[in-house]
């Protein structure tokens, strides 16, 4: 009888928490914006969402599968009952043609990810022929500004290639140069002779890499030695530092970190303003391997994580410290979340909350 107590208390504590959990829920998930002159410009949709749950909604991330798209969400906290947003911009100039991009949605919602769609057909703009090359960089033409690396596994290498061409009557020398240490690149041919087409290749190493998750890098195209950091030469490479838990053994999974914290909101209590308060968010590793908190997603400039990236041994514990300055801020309550990506295979992202109240 002891025995099925215990279960049944185990059963209805489990229910109470998944009762308070935060749950979002959106008017739609996909949207289909049809046909669309790609002279026109860009294309925005907003999805509406409804926490229809018991707890405070926290969108942490939102996360494009291209640099094409471009979202913004509702950061501050969304109360039960009360509506929230993620809008999302499409950029079809060098797109022609049909497309379908995902936009993954992270939170602290009973559904941690969901996926957004988007899709439609750009219409090419009207020329005297077909453009394979729509794009003008300089004396340079190219099909497109932006380099999908992809998903790169960490510690793999992967390569991706952009057609160039030039339509001059003169040769190009085509350079780039302050490249970060994990991107490289190669022209092939190195000089490009009047109608000559050739290829950019870019091939990003993740082992040089110390950021996780998203990485952007602008890229100034010089031209025969002439630098001109505008606009118009600009190239970004687009990529997305992952790891795949999935392919963890079973002995790696027994010894895997296990992130615990006592507590994930912090109440900082009533502050004056141009004041400034330090909270500290106690971090426990119940495993056996190290716990790597790889990164602090911070987007409150009031806030200030000390050591944004820190690791913990096997059975022990640290502070992950935040300073909090109301210099600018009104009067009124706060409410702020920062979200941090750990090794964790069960918990690679957690939301932690901070409150305050700023008072004369």
């Amino acid at each position: 009888m002891k025995k099925y107590s215990f279960l049944l208390v185990c059963l209805l504590l489990s229910l109470v928490a998944m009762s308070q959990k935060s749950l979002i829920s959106f008017d739609v998930k996909e949207h289909d914006f049809g046909k669309v002159n790609e002279e026109d410009g860009k294309i925005t949709y907003v999805f509406d969402f409804v926490n229809r749950g018991n707890s405070p909604l926290v969108v942490n991330k939102v996360q494009a599968s291209c640099g094409c798209t471009t979202p913004s969400w509702t950061k501050e906290p969304v109360e039960p009952g009360k509506k929230g947003s993620v809008t999302v911009t499409y950029n079809p100039a060098g797109r022609p043609g049909s497309f379908t991009k995902n936009i993954t949605v992270y939170s602290n919602a009973s559904e941690e990810q969901l996926v957004l769609v988007i899709k439609g057909e750009v219409i090419p703009k009207q020329t005297v022929e077909n453009n394979p090359y729509p794009i003008s960089i300089g004396g340079l033409v190219s099909k497109a500004k932006v380099v999908q690396m992809n998903n790169i596994e960490k510690g793999k290498i992967q390569s991706r290639t952009l057609d160039i061409k030039n339509p001059t009557k003169t040769d190009i020398k085509p350079t780039l140069e302050n490249l970060p240490p994990y991107l490289s690149v190669t022209f092939t041919p190195a000089i490009l002779k009047p109608n000559d087409e050739g290829k950019i290749t870019f091939t990003f190493n993740s082992k040089n890499c110390t950021q996780w998750g998203p990485v952007s890098d602008d890229l100034y195209l010089i031209l025969n030695g002439q630098k001109k950091y505008s606009e118009e030469f600009k190239l970004t490479a687009v990529s997305n530092i992952i790891e795949d838990f999935s392919k963890l053994t079973l002995d790696q999974r027994r010894k895997a970190p296990i992130l615990e914290m006592p507590v994930y909101e912090l109440k900082l209590g009533t502050i004056k303003p141009n004041s400034k308060r330090v909270g500290k968010f106690n971090i426990n590793n119940r495993g056996q391997d190290a716990l790597e908190i790889r990164r602090v997603i911070n987007n409150n400039k009031e806030l200030n994580i000390r050591k944004p990236k820190l690791t913990v041994a096997g059975g022990k514990s640290a502070n992950l410290n935040v300073d909090l300055n109301t210099k600018d801020l009104s009067d009124g309550d706060y409410k702020k979340s920062i979200t941090i990506q750990t090794n964790d295979p069960d918990r690679s992202f957690v939301i932690l909350v901070l409150s305050w109240n700023v008072q004369k």
